[in-house]
């Protein structure tokens, strides 16, 4: 397994783009299998579940299990890319024109004025695409998260399934 941290890479003498670029242990786009160990992987492979709203040969689009609002989305790549910076231009593209898509449903069905769009990849490190509905200025910034302390994170609750299976579902049909 390829895992590295900011102070050592397998592949960066041979490979200089796996050079670590976060301090927290990362796995490599290089690693030999990332549907071993990428949670994404699992997903996109559909060896885990996801509440779906979209899907193509190249992207899935479903919703957050820890939902900092009702409807949020992550949109991500079915192939393994870390750093979305690395995603090549026509899939950041395509991640982006999803990404608006979902916005647009949600701002007929939330009724909120904006929907926010990020990438974040702290927890999985796989790229992907926050899609947000933004019912208070505070949802997506930091002020809503350090609650805990700068070094510390409080995940949202997590949703029930049954709702989120609604929820999947209306994005899906107005999407």
């Amino acid at each position: 397994m390829a895992i590295f941290t900011a102070t050592a890479s397998p592949h960066s003498a041979a490979r200089p783009d796996c050079a670590p670029r976060h301090p927290v242990p990362m796995f490599c786009k290089h690693m030999e299998n990332p549907l071993e160990n990428c949670l994404f992987c699992k997903i996109a492979a559909g060896a885990l579940p996801a509440h779906k709203i979209y899907e193509d040969a190249e992207i899935l689009a479903f919703l957050d299990l820890h939902p900092i609002r009702e409807g949020h989305a992550l949109v991500i790549p079915k192939e393994h890319h870390v750093w979305f910076e690395d995603l090549p231009e026509a899939l950041a593209t395509q991640i982006t024109t999803c990404a608006q898509g979902i916005a647009r449903s949600m701002k007929q069905l939330y009724g909120v004025e904006r929907v926010a769009l990020f990438y974040t990849g702290i927890h999985v490190p796989h790229a992907h695409a926050h899609v947000v509905p933004m019912h208070h200025v505070h949802d997506v910034t930091s002020a809503a998260y350090l609650r805990d302390g700068p070094e510390s994170f409080s995940a949202p609750p997590q949703l029930p399934s049954e709702k989120m299976s609604a929820i999947a579902a209306t994005l899906r049909e107005s999407f």
